[in-house]
């Protein structure tokens, strides 16, 4: 049986991946602070905040290792993230900056991190920025610019040779707005139609990973929401 680890598993996004790659019979192994009740194995992110970037990143792997076994994986996947906005002047802008680096950079550290132990050679490994974070600055969301620029230059790092992985094999994918249950309760008023469908990205996912469909190994994937019509470019 094939497998893929989803890092952020439980979220609107992940959950989309999750039940996609089971749906195709993969054997699904969920990191996340929940479980997801359609993964074969779930590992739990600890909630402690003293826990460093190390501590956590080694029981993830230890976890994860205790279920793959002597397998590899095909595929590792992280969707883990959350928007946060403020400028410097905000009040919350430490917080909201602290937030978004261990929403989006340590977990996608963590991810290179397993793929580098237990991803099979040419398996995918697929990381997620933003859009906004590839054009200049992002002042009223610093902090979440900031990270995500960050997983940006790790795929680009990621995909060089001697970076401990197979650097064709990873991407980065970088949409706009995905529409989730949570972003049409914030905006309901907003352009729908330019959102992009979670089961589009998770269509995408799972082309590249089996193979039906080819990518270019350190691209960081525009995913663009026209009319309904999502491109990955």
């Amino acid at each position: 049986m094939r497998s893929v680890i989803v890092y952020g598993g439980r979220g609107a996004l992940g959950a989309a991946v999750v039940s996609l790659f089971r749906k195709h019979s993969w054997g699904v192994i969920n990191v996340d602070f929940s479980d997801n009740s359609d993964a074969h194995g779930n590992v739990m992110v600890e909630t402690d905040a003293a826990q460093s970037l190390s501590e956590q990143g080694s029981q993830i792997t230890q976890s994860v290792s205790k279920i793959l076994g002597d397998s590899k994986a095909d595929a590792v996947i992280c969707v883990a993230g959350g928007w946060q906005g403020g400028n410097a002047a905000s009040e919350s802008f430490l917080a909201s900056a602290d937030a978004s680096i261990k929403q989006s950079v340590h977990t996608s550290l963590i991810a290179a991190y397993i793929a580098a132990r237990h991803l099979r050679p040419s398996g995918l490994l697929a990381l997620t920025g933003a859009v906004p974070a590839l054009d200049g600055g992002t002042p009223g969301m610093v902090g979440y610019g900031m990270a995500k620029a960050a997983v940006h230059h790790l795929v680009a790092s990621l995909s060089m040779p001697g970076s401990g992985v197979d650097g064709g094999c990873v991407v980065g994918i970088l949409p706009v707005t995905l529409d989730t249950p949570a972003n049409r309760a914030a905006m309901p008023a907003a352009d729908h139609s330019s959102w992009t469908p979670l089961q589009d990205v998770a269509d995408m996912l799972y082309q590249w990973a089996s193979g039906q469909t080819s990518y270019e190994g350190g691209k960081l994937y525009k995913v663009i929401t026209n009319n309904g019509t999502t491109c990955f470019e």
